[in-house]
C-alpha cells in the first residue's frame, strides 16, 4: 500500500478541507503532516459549517481514525477548544483522534514572540497569524521545543519554565507580563484537557497501518507557494507544505507515496503580504471576494483575489509531483462574460513561463489569455453532461496547459456540490 497525498497548490484556502471530507470514505487514515492552527479547514455538510485548525478533516467520518503528525505544531488552547466544538455535535474524538508523541508544543510565549516579531517589522511585516507558529518552528529547529510526549514526563514543568525563561530574555522590555498572565493557565488546563487522547509513535503506527494493507491519506496545510523552502520567500510559512513535507511530517518513506492530489481554485486568492502576480485591486477583484466569501477562515482578514495563475501552478505541479488535480470553486466565476488565465509573465521586458526567484521585488506584467465565460448557475450541476460548454472547454483547457487530469470539480462549498471525473 501506498500513502496518498492532499495539498494546495496556490496560497493556502484552497478548498482542502472539503476534499478531504468528501473522499474520506475510500480511506483508513488521514493524517495531518505539518503546519498549525494558523490553518483554517472549512467542511460544510448538512446545512452546518466546521472550520478545523489542527484536527484532520476526517473526523466527521467515524469509521475513519484521524492522526495529528509529528510536523505538526500544536496550540493546547485551540485544540481543546476545537474537540469541544466537535463533540457538540455528537462526535467522540477520544475514540477516533490520536496525537505523535513528537508534535510540538506551541507556548503562551511563542504566541507573544510571534506578536513582538511582527510589531518590530512595522511595513516590512510579513503578514503572520500571530498564532505562534514561527518561533515554535524556530524552538524545534533549535533543539530547545516541547513535545506532546514530554507531557507525560515528570520534568515537563522544569522543562516549561526553561524555555519561557529564554522566550523572557529574547523579549527584552516588551510589555509581556500581562499576555503571559492571562493565557498560562488557560494553556496548562487545555495541556490536562488533552491527555485523554491518546498519544502515539506516529511513524511506527503509520507504517505498521500501510503494512497491514490500510488507505492513508496525508493531509497539508496552507499551500505550495508558502512553502518555507519553495514559496514566495520570506511571505511563506514555517513548515515544507509540499509533498516531501509527508516524509518528514509523518515518517513516510519516499517510495510509499501514490497518489498525489494538488487542490487549486478557478481562480487565485492570497491573505496576508507577498507578491501576487495576478492580483486584481478593483471592481472585478472585490467581484471576487463577495461572490466567493474570501474572508480567512482563521483570521477573518480579506483575502486578495485574482485571475488564476499558469506558470504558479506548473510551478507547483512540478515540486509536488501532482497526478491529480481537484478545481474548487467555479461557481463563483458564474456570472463573468471573459475569464482571464495568466499563462506567462513579463519579468523586466523578458516573456517567461515559470516561476522566477524571489519575486518580491521584480518588476511582474502577468500576460492573460481571455476565455469564453459560461454564464451558468453550476451550483446545482449533478453532471458534467448537463455543464455548459464553455466551463467545459476551460476545464479542458487548462488540463492541457497543466498536463495533469482534473479528477474532481467543486461548484459550492457544500460536500453535494462534489463531481468526481475520475
Amino acid at each position: 500500500m501506498k500513502v496518498d497525498v492532499l495539498l494546495g497548490l496556490q496560497w493556502g484556502d484552497e478548498g482542502k478541507g472539503k476534499i478531504v471530507d468528501v473522499i474520506t470514505p475510500d480511506y483508513d487514515i488521514i493524517a495531518r503532516f505539518q503546519g498549525g492552527p494558523n490553518a483554517g479547514h472549512t467542511l460544510i455538510f448538512e446545512g452546518q459549517k466546521q472550520v478545523l485548525h489542527t484536527i484532520p478533516s476526517g473526523i466527521f467520518r467515524s469509521n475513519t481514525l484521524n492522526v495529528i503528525g509529528n510536523g505538526v505544531v500544536i496550540d493546547p488552547v485551540t485544540l481543546k477548544a476545537e474537540i469541544l466544538e466537535i463533540e457538540k455535535k455528537g462526535v467522540d474524538v477520544t475514540k477516533n483522534l490520536l496525537i505523535s508523541k513528537k508534535a510540538h508544543l506551541i507556548l503562551p510565549t511563542h504566541k507573544i514572540l510571534d506578536r513582538y516579531s511582527e510589531e518590530s517589522k512595522g511595513k516590512k511585516k510579513i503578514g503572520s497569524t500571530l498564532k505562534g507558529i514561527g518561533p515554535t518552528y524556530m524552538d524545534k529547529t533549535g533543539r530547545n521545543g516541547l513535545r506532546m510526549g514530554d507531557t507525560q514526563g515528570d520534568q515537563f514543568k522544569e522543562r516549561y519554565d526553561t524555555l519561557v525563561a529564554k522566550h523572557i530574555r529574547l523579549l527584552g522590555d516588551y510589555p509581556y507580563q500581562d499576555l503571559l498572565k492571562e493565557t498560562e493557565n488557560a494553556w496548562f488546563e487545555a495541556i490536562e484537557f488533552l491527555s485523554k487522547i491518546e498519544l502515539i509513535d506516529s511513524e511506527h503506527y503509520l507504517n505498521n497501518a500501510l503494512q497491514s494493507g490500510k488507505k492513508i491519506l496525508a493531509e497539508g496545510a496552507q499551500g505550495t507557494l508558502l512553502d518555507i523552502d519553495f514559496g514566495t520567500y520570506p511571505f511563506v510559512t514555517s513548515s515544507n507544505t509540499v509533498t516531501a513535507g509527508t516524509c518528514t511530517g509523518l515518517g513516510i518513506a519516499p517510495n510509499k507515496v501514490g497518489e498525489v492530489i494538488g487542490i487549486f481554485k478557478a481562480y487565485c486568492t492570497r491573505v496576508g503580504s507577498g507578491p501576487f502576480p495576478t492580483e486584481l485591486e478593483n471592481e472585478v477583484g472585490q467581484k471576487i471576494r463577495e461572490i466567493g466569501h474570501e474572508y480567512g477562515a482563521t483570521t477573518g482578514r480579506d483575502r486578495r483575489c485574482g485571475w488564476i495563475d499558469l506558470p504558479a501552478l506548473k510551478y507547483a505541479n512540478m515540486i509536488n509531483g501532482v497526478t491529480q488535480l481537484s478545481m474548487m470553486k467555479a461557481d463563483v466565476l458564474d456570472t463573468f462574460d471573459t475569464i482571464h488565465v495568466c499563462t506567462h509573465y513579463k519579468v523586466n521586458g523578458e516573456l517567461v513561463d515559470y516561476l522566477p526567484y524571489d519575486i518580491t521585488g521584480m518588476d511582474i506584467e502577468p500576460v492573460y489569455k481571455e476565455v469564453k465565460g459560461w454564464n451558468t448557475d453550476l451550483t446545482g450541476l449533478k453532471d458534467l453532461k448537463n455543464a455548459p460548454q464553455e466551463f467545459l472547454d476551460y476545464i479542458a483547457y487548462l488540463e492541457q496547459e497543466l498536463n495533469v487530469p482534473i479528477s474532481i470539480v467543486s461548484v459550492g462549498p457544500d460536500r453535494d456540490q462534489t463531481i468526481n471525473r475520475g
